[in-house]
């Protein structure tokens, strides 16, 4: 075998972590390849649910305003229907993805980006053109076989689909992208919890393309949910629209029953679940690609072995319910890659890294667990209406026949229905919390002292900013040169930065030196009248949780690493010690 093919890091996936893992990496002037074993990007929608989260990594990387232009906005989200057909009897809506009037405002105020409706078809491969441009060497229908590690790097071998040849890459660090059936996560050996493809029930995907705008324009949204006879989703009598592109493209979700036969996967067979849920024949259907998919709920116990770092789907796996899958793979890139980028730098320890593991196993739990529970509530539908796991025809028939009774059954029958519909908001937004409330600990964050802050109201559901070490920086508006700039802006770009007042000027001198000292880039803002940005709303000293000439240490990834309430001469000398603790210089 020749001589092999010399990175910095390789990169097996080119799906949004791997892309994203990509883009961050060769902006930061590491030697990254990154290898996608088929042809090109995600052929079919998938994911779709892009969060503020995810939008702010965008943002970071320049991708902002491209991602808007491909996506479906939040305003055309918000309205889920509940229906026996999408042409049949509306049984209710919520307002789903943060379009309730009383959470726009804290979906509009936590962040400058928005949520918006970014199917993955889409989003691929606007992120692997950015990889490319951004100098990554990009390479598909090339297949990861198999890796070797030792103290200094990894080998990995690669087999060309095109050529027929096999080779080898020889890495600093390896980073396992390769989703759901990951084959580096296999090959390191990384422990799992829960399984694969539980349960009895299986999914059927239908893309298809309609114009379905007659039905749809007046009530926008994202997804409708149609209760019907038979197996559905889950196992439950429910199927889904889904929207890809408003208002002609489309996914129908219906279930199957494994236990039995293969169900029928014929255009024709299809095109009967898709008129099915549509509850009409008078509009012309064009079915584009069938899948079928099961429900997974298993997460990797830790997501490292040596040098190797498994991201996204490799080792998360779950249901779509919460949209939180896509959105946490681009989340473990942007926490991991700042990381890699310092240590191949020479400007921080290997031990640095430990801190991936610790800081995004425990999300990688956290969401799997979230997400298969929001499955249940679909089920509490059925069970309010007093309808078995399979329901047949004059069962359903009868038993919405009594939402509509004058009642007393027929009162307490759609009390408990609206309580059950409301209750499948946690599926669709209401986990708002677990996206925004991400709190780390791990040897790259230095503890103030200070005890976590009780959250007022449930964490999963709403959003408390907090400036604590380990949470990630909120956001405000400030003004520079009379234009409104988030203080996520002042930060990023695989940065360090240090916030403070106008009181807080003496931490520039503070922080140009301990720059120096380790021979990293740490950018420093004075936030006050008379500077570059001013505290024009009055929000950054009420959210900065210290005193005026206190300051806010943010890593590159958007998180407190430290704060010091104060710019005392004790607080300022801790500021060289405390990057050495987080850079593992100690």
């Amino acid at each position: 075998m020749s001589t092999p093919i010399k990175t910095d890091v390789l990169i097996v996936g080119a799906g949004p972590a791997g892309a994203v893992a990509a883009i961050l990496l060769a902006r930061l002037g590491i030697k990254t390849l990154m290898i996608n074993k088929y042809r090109s990007t995600s052929p079919g929608p998938r994911a779709h649910i892009t969060n503020q989260r995810t939008m702010e990594i965008m943002r970071d990387l320049e991708l902002e305003d491209s991602a808007k232009l491909l996506a479906t906005p939040q305003s055309y989200m918000g309205e889920h229907v509940y229906a026996t057909s999408m042409a049949g009897q509306e049984l209710g809506r919520i307002r789903s993805w943060q379009t309730h009037p009383t959470r726009q405002g804290e979906h509009d105020q936590a962040s400058p980006t928005s949520v918006c409706d970014l199917p993955q078809l889409y989003f691929e491969p606007l992120l692997v053109n950015a990889a490319s441009h951004s100098g990554a060497d990009v390479r598909f229908l090339t297949e990861y076989r198999s890796l070797v590690q030792d103290q200094d790097g990894v080998t990995a071998t690669l087999f060309d689909r095109l050529t027929g040849a096999e080779y080898q890459v020889r890495a600093k660090y390896l980073i396992g992208a390769d989703g759901a059936r990951s084959q580096v996560a296999q090959d390191i050996e990384l422990p799992f919890e829960g399984q694969m493809a539980t349960g009895t029930s299986g999914a059927i995907n239908v893309e298809f393309s309609a114009d379905l705008s007659s039905l749809t324009d007046h009530r926008r949204g994202d997804m409708y949910w149609i209760l019907q006879p038979g197996t559905g989703v889950r196992g439950q009598g429910i199927g889904v629209l889904r929207m890809v592109r408003p208002w002609n493209k489309w996914v129908a979700v219906w279930g199957f029953d494994k236990s039995k036969a293969e169900p029928s996967l014929d255009e024709a067979s299809v095109k009967e679940i898709v008129y099915k849920l549509l509850g009409t024949r008078n509009i012309p259907v064009t079915i584009n690609a069938v899948s079928t998919w099961s429900h997974n709920r298993q997460y990797a116990l830790r997501n490292t072995s040596g040098r190797v770092f498994c991201v996204g789907d490799a080792v998360h796996r779950h249901p779509p319910m919460g949209g939180l899958g896509l959105n946490t793979s681009v989340q473990d890139a942007y926490n991991l890659c700042w990381k890699l980028a310092m240590v191949i730098r020479g400007q921080a320890g290997q031990s640095l890294l430990a801190s991936f593991d610790s800081e995004r196993s425990p999300i990688a739990r956290q969401i799997v667990e979230y997400a298969f529970g929001c499955g249940s509530s679909l089920g509490a539908l059925f069970q309010s209406l007093g309808i078995g796991q399979h329901p047949g025809e004059k069962e359903m028939a009868d038993h919405l026949r009594v939402l509509e009774a004058s009642t007393d059954e027929g009162a307490q029958t759609r009390a408990e229905f609206r309580r059950a519909m409301d209750n499948t908001i946690s599926g669709f937004g209401g986990g708002y919390g677990i996206e925004m409330n991400q709190r780390y600990q791990s040897n790259a964050i230095y503890p103030d002292g200070t005890p976590e802050p009780s959250f007022t109201r449930n964490p999963e559901q709403y959003y408390q900013a907090s400036t604590r070490p380990g949470a990630h920086l909120p956001h405000v508006w400030l003004t520079g040169n009379q234009r409104r700039i988030s203080t996520l802006d002042l930060c990023g770009k695989g940065k360090f930065t240090l916030l403070t007042g106008l009181s807080g000027i003496a931490w520039v001198e503070t922080a140009q030196e301990a720059a120096k000292a380790l021979g990293i880039d740490l950018s420093v803002h004075v936030i006050g009248p008379g500077q570059t940005y001013e505290d024009t709303y009055g929000d950054f000293s009420r959210m900065r949780e210290t005193d005026e000439d206190g300051a806010l240490l943010i890593r590159p990834d958007m998180f407190v690493a430290w704060r010091a309430p104060n710019d005392s001469p004790p607080q300022r000398v801790q500021l060289l010690p405390v990057l050495r603790s987080i850079l593992a210089l100690v």
